[in-house]
């Protein structure tokens, strides 16, 4: 087992828990320490536009190889006008209405404790849903255990997930400007267009939407040569949806 004594003594007290789930490092890590500590646990995870369809696949792959039960729910974030304005605390809103739903499922299953995958170098100045998940009364083990994402990729490899190298990927929404009103055209191009650029063998990528319609491609530093050579095949994939494609040089 590859777990710390804090996380295993969390587990020795809490032996039914639901689980935030998205398919990344942290709550595919809690979910594995969960199993491996002989918890009831079930993971649960929310698609809305705000998610691209490969994190739901993703998910549902996860908790099959880690043999956890995954209970899926599927509803419209753009329906609060306090999410599609997209103000500066945007994640705030969307995640209390997760937040809140999970809570509605794991209820209705039986469990008392809702947990999820923040760890310690987790900040809430740079994070406006920690707010919520305070506020809702969501138990966050690994933070509470004082392990840092270093730790989880550490021993999630040793554990053997696939999750210990898997690049953090944050909602759709954040590559809108903040002020901009989102609508779901928006967030299908900017899906279109990043799911073109991973078929093209990019990763740890964002194509970000600089109003009214250019996009921004943003690539780690040791991408951009390949994506100089794959030029014309960018434009091609990605001119359809926007009327005008640029290369950030100076995003990593």
């Amino acid at each position: 087992m590859v777990k710390t004594l804090e996380l295993d003594d969390f587990f020795k007290e809490n032996p039914k828990i639901a689980v935030a789930f998205s398919g990344g490092a942290d709550s595919s890590y809690l979910l594995y320490a969960a199993k491996t500590a002989g918890c009831d646990v079930r993971a649960y995870f929310i698609k809305s536009q705000l998610q691209p369809r490969f994190e739901l696949n993703e998910a549902v792959r996860i908790a099959g190889c880690l043999g956890v039960s995954l209970t899926v729910d599927v509803f419209d974030a753009l329906e609060d006008a306090d999410v599609a304005n997209n103000p500066q605390n945007r994640c705030y809103y969307c995640k209390t209405r997760m937040l809140k739903r999970l809570w509605q499922l794991a209820r209705a299953d039986g469990h008392s404790i809702l947990c999820d995958g923040t760890n310690m170098d987790d900040e809430e100045s740079d994070r406006p849903g920690m707010r919520a998940l305070r506020e809702l009364g969501v138990v966050s083990p690994l933070r509470e255990s004082k392990i840092t994402k270093a730790g989880i990729r550490r021993m999630s490899e040793q554990a053997g997930l696939s999750t210990h190298n898997k690049p953090s990927y944050a909602c759709l929404a954040t590559r809108i400007p903040t002020g901009t009103v989102i609508t779901l055209r928006m967030l299908e191009k900017i899906e279109s267009a990043e799911e073109a650029l991973f078929e093209m063998g990019f990763s740890d990528l964002r194509v970000r939407l600089e109003p009214p319609d250019k996009a921004v491609i943003q690539l780690p530093d040791g991408q951009l040569e390949a994506a100089a050579a794959k030029r014309a095949d960018i434009l091609t994939a990605l001119k359809p949806c926007f009327s005008s494609v640029v290369l950030d040089l100076t995003a990593r």
